[in-house]
């Protein structure tokens, strides 16, 4: 044999090896051509929740690599914030699927002890989202406010039975092992309710009607009933959701801020929280958001059993 097939059948046996890692590993051959398939469809979330769902390999990519890109490329400067800067050299309580679904899904809303409806509310992909950090502000005690919460706007539900329309709004706690509001938790011993899970992630969550952590500011902020109409959970890994009644505006009102603090919650709110008209330019270098709303837009609500399930 000569020593030029020889080297041919090395380099081919190792050509070989290194495919078979790589189909192993994602069960694909090339995960970076993968990753510009989707930046060139701008990470539409529908493709991304249909590759998820063909097989296990793909599920598990999507879980250890997609879902990641796919906030990187919606949220950018929330992402950044979140993480220090460092998105990919760092951890994220309760994974970046959960994140990816909290972005776009709508939760639902079922009664709960503190919040009663005489019907259900099923989840749905969010038609558009606005999350914003000084909206989070007013859903934290004053001893808390250190803490960083993104919250949304309430995604508004009409209800049969009701005059009010009922808003669900869902957010997202910065490092919150170390935060005040857990810390709080703990300290005055808050059991888990046993009967809700996290909706985006699965983890056990404080009711904070319960746990009495809910501020004034909170109603204002959402124009809700201030009357027993509105509740909301964190689970252990920093995700919020929540319902709410919201009360319909007055011509006089619509021009107020509902989000103004009074003697008990004196925080100002920050400089940077520009409001936008809520839509999305997908072709803009930064993706429609600004420093601190971000703003997210997606339809079709016949995904929402593919590959963001729990």
């Amino acid at each position: 044999m000569s020593s030029s097939t020889s080297h041919g059948r090395v380099k081919s046996a190792r050509i070989n090896n290194s495919s078979t890692e790589s189909s192993t590993d994602s069960g694909i051959l090339n995960e970076r051509v993968l990753i510009l398939v989707f930046e060139s469809i701008k990470w539409e979330i529908r493709a991304v929740c249909q590759v998820a769902s063909v097989c296990r390999k793909l599920r598990a990519l999507a879980k250890r690599l997609l879902w990641r890109e796919l906030c990187l490329y919606w949220a950018p400067r929330m992402i950044a914030t979140l993480t220090d800067g460092a998105p990919r050299s760092r951890r994220l309580d309760g994974e970046w699927q959960a994140l990816a679904k909290l972005l776009f899904l709508c939760c639902g809303c079922a009664s709960t002890p503190h919040f009663n409806l005489s019907e259900s509310s099923a989840a749905h992909f969010a038609k558009e989202s606005r999350f914003s950090k000084t909206s989070g502000k007013s859903f934290l005690i004053k001893k808390c406010r250190g803490d960083l919460l993104y919250v949304s706007d309430p995604c508004e539900h009409v209800v049969r039975d009701k005059d009010d329309d009922l808003g669900i709004y869902r957010g997202v706690f910065k490092g919150f092992m170390k935060s005040r509001t857990r810390a709080c938790l703990i300290r005055k011993q808050v059991k888990f309710e046993e009967r809700v899970r996290c909706p985006y992630c699965g983890a056990r969550v404080w009711s904070m009607s319960t746990a009495g952590l809910i501020p004034k500011s909170a109603s204002r902020r959402l124009g809700a009933d201030q009357d027993g109409g509105l509740e909301y959970f964190v689970c252990v890994n920093g995700h919020l959701h929540g319902a709410c009644w919201l009360v319909p505006l007055s011509s006089d009102e619509e021009g107020k801020d509902l989000g103004e603090d009074d003697d008990d919650d004196d925080d100002e709110e920050d400089d940077d929280d520009v409001e936008d008209d809520g839509s999305l330019d997908g072709d803009s270098q930064d993706n429609g958001f600004d420093d601190d709303k971000q703003v997210l837009v997606n339809g079709s609500v016949n995904w929402v059993g593919n590959g963001l399930t729990l």
